[in-house]
């Protein structure tokens, strides 16, 4: 504890103002003024109740109206709970419902004077939506098929629900850590809610044939959380959670809130002197890490139904970017209830499913209206995609997200349809990342851009590569500063490569990992989405540059130039740019003579700005070639502004 304390003391010299706030006054003394402020109005809403203390409740003051945040573990729902939020967001909330990446609820559009009955009526049904906002330990994630699966190897559900009676409306727990904590539980091979990525990860295990849980703590966004070294016994992780959010919320940092979290803390003492701490409040020696059993995405990654272990169906409901409705949610809960027992599951990719139908069953389920309305949505581009709230309900926001996401996908599933392939897409609408776009095949984040013309518009970073599989790894910057009217054509190019290359039902992580990031640096990879933009978009030419079928470049940015360079001259002139070529050693050419302006004369709608960047790339001297992709991006950039 020694290391802790004197990391603490570093880092005590000032409390942040959010500290100062919760020292004024106790969260349930606000909880229990709930129905007074609610006839009072706006004008009877301290300042800091509205800045912090309603917060802690899930209620968070937009100006006109309130959003609310709905704790559901694991993301299950009973159809009556299910119902009740229905008709909660019908009754006082415009009809809108957004699903989240943790799994839960958000009603919006809330009047201050209905709060009160809001949460009256959804405890009614026990639910909860304290401890949602702020500071405290945040839903907990877990497998949406959790128990029904074939590779649901631990329920986590039983879990679950020790670890809330832990903190879950406990007054000494509400508000009581330095900053929020995210935990994620899987008792299952495949990874269905990004596992990896939450202050407190359980991940399946298996140490000497028994079935636990290694730990993997201090995730944020950008970054994955680091092995711990730790198995626990199922028996043991209300005890190892208890011990930790205790560790925690003595020792960690409350001065800096853009360094609170708990990765903070774990990089400046050590995740090992942290485990050691843990044991010592916890009073037991926890073992070494086992071995860890997520082996693969998510079972149902691309599937609308799956079979379960019992012989059941679950059936997924695939919801656009999350934004659904109660009239809807209403239906669910009775389609729940007539075909199946009566549960909804809620997914971290912002879908739902029904569980438990009988196969005999299926077939009337799927014709019910509400199946039907949703399955225009049962394709690659929407069974997987991930948006948080963009410009219309969040002050962070950069662009709309949402609405982008789902144009992006309609663009997409008519420009590159794909048969048995599986493809994650996450939107976040800013750099806090609520869209988890760092763990995505292609990640998004809303960003201000400017197009050719010099103008300032709503853009994106284009991100490629995240992994959530074993070894979960961040996605890297493909490009940055699209703007989003551009950005759709260069995941076009990255699609079609996977379209035309990818082996058989190939998930595109596992196409990345085999052929794209395995081949080409992310620097080439970002020259042929944007030249192929130029060439189709800008220039209009009906002409794409493909990828090799088996590449043989090395990932040498300079040998990677003067390929593509060779491919696009007999691209655009139906010529090989040299008489022979026995390798790529430049060496070994035998040029002929040819002018700066050759490809423009045999293809006329080509520019001479490209016409020199195409011959500067294929240069007889290889010296004087471009020797990294920056150089050509910046000149691409200047051919597109001159057009």
């Amino acid at each position: 504890m020694s290391v802790l304390a004197k990391a603490l003391e570093a880092r005590s010299k000032k409390l942040n103002k959010v500290e100062g706030t919760k020292a004024l006054k106790l969260p349930m003394e606000v909880y229990a003024q709930l129905e007074a402020i609610a006839g009072a109005g706006y004008e009877g809403l301290a300042k800091e109740d509205s800045a912090y203390f309603l917060k802690c409740f899930g209620l968070f003051d937009k100006g006109e109206d309130f959003m609310l945040r709905v704790r559901v573990p694991a993301g299950q729902l009973t159809a009556p709970q299910a119902r009740r939020i229905g008709e909660v967001a019908k009754k006082y909330g415009n009809d809108y419902i957004d699903i989240t990446t943790r799994m839960q609820i958000e009603l919006r559009y809330l009047q201050i004077e209905d709060i009160a009955k809001v949460l009256s009526e959804l405890k009614e049904v026990g639910i909860s939506t304290f401890q949602t906002g702020v500071d405290n330990p945040r839903n907990i994630v877990a497998d949406p098929l959790d128990g029904i699966a074939y590779d649901s190897i631990i329920e986590t559900m039983p879990i679950i629900n020790q670890l809330q009676e832990i903190f879950l409306e406990k007054e000494e727990w509400i508000s009581a850590l330095p900053r929020k904590f995210n935990t994620g539980i899987l008792g299952s091979l495949s990874n269905s809610c990004n596992i990896f990525g939450h202050d407190c990860n359980f991940v399946l295990a298996q140490k000497e044939g028994i079935f636990g849980f290694n730990i993997y703590l201090g995730a944020r966004v950008g970054i994955q959380a680091q092995d711990a070294n730790c198995f626990v016994t199922k028996e043991e992780v209300p005890l190892f959670f208890k011990s930790l959010l205790t560790v925690f919320k003595n020792y960690g940092y409350r001065d800096n809130r853009n360094k609170n979290r708990l990765v903070y803390l774990l990089n400046d003492v050590g995740i090992d002197n942290f485990i050691e701490a843990v044991k010592a409040e916890a009073g037991a020696n926890f073992a070494t890490a086992g071995i860890t059993m997520v082996q693969s995405q998510n079972i149902a990654l691309g599937a609308n139904k799956v079979l379960g272990r019992n012989g059941l169906f679950a059936h997924k409901i695939i919801v656009p970017s999350g934004v659904f409705n109660g009239t809807d949610m209403i239906e669910a809960s009775k389609l729940a209830e007539e075909f199946g027992d009566g549960n909804i599951r809620l997914t971290y990719d912002q879908n739902l499913f029904v569980v438990n139908i009988p196969q005999d069953r299926i077939e009337a389920y799927e014709s019910s209206e509400l199946v039907k309305k949703y399955a225009p949505y049962n394709n690659l581009y929407f069974s997987d995609m991930i948006a948080c709230a963009g410009t219309l309900t969040c002050s962070y926001g950069l662009i709309p997200n949402k609405p982008d996401a789902v144009e992006m996908a309609h663009f997409l599933n008519s420009e590159v349809p794909i048969a048995n392939a599986n493809i994650r897409m996450n939107w976040s609408a800013c750099p806090k990342g609520c869209g988890v776009h760092g763990i995505a095949d292609i990640g998004l984040e809303g960003c201000k851009a400017k197009n050719a013309k010099g103008e300032r518009v709503q853009g994106v970073h284009l991100f490629l590569g995240g992994k959530i599989t074993r070894e979960a790894k961040e996605a890297h910057t493909l490009h940055k500063g699209l703007p989003i009217t551009e950005a759709k054509y260069h995941v076009k190019y990255l699609l079609k490569a996977y379209a035309e290359h990818k082996h058989r039902a190939e998930t595109f992580e596992a196409f990345d990992d085999r052929y794209l990031s395995a081949n080409y640096s992310f620097q080439a990879l970002a020259f042929y989405t944007k030249i192929n933009y130029i060439l189709n978009e800008v220039l209009e030419l009906g002409v794409t540059l493909d990828l090799d079928r088996e590449p043989k470049n090395g990932k040498k940015e300079n040998f990677e130039i003067f390929g593509f360079g060779l491919k696009l001259f007999k691209l655009l002139t139906g010529e090989k740019r040299f008489a022979s070529v026995t390798d790529l050693d430049p060496d070994k050419l035998k040029p002929r003579k040819i002018k700066r302006d050759e490809v423009t004369k045999l293809n006329s709608k080509v520019p001479l700005k490209l016409s020199e960047i195409i011959y500067n790339m294929t240069h007889e001297n290889k010296h004087q070639r471009p020797q990294v992709f920056s150089e050509i991006l910046i000149e691409l950039k200047g051919l597109e502004n001159e057009q």
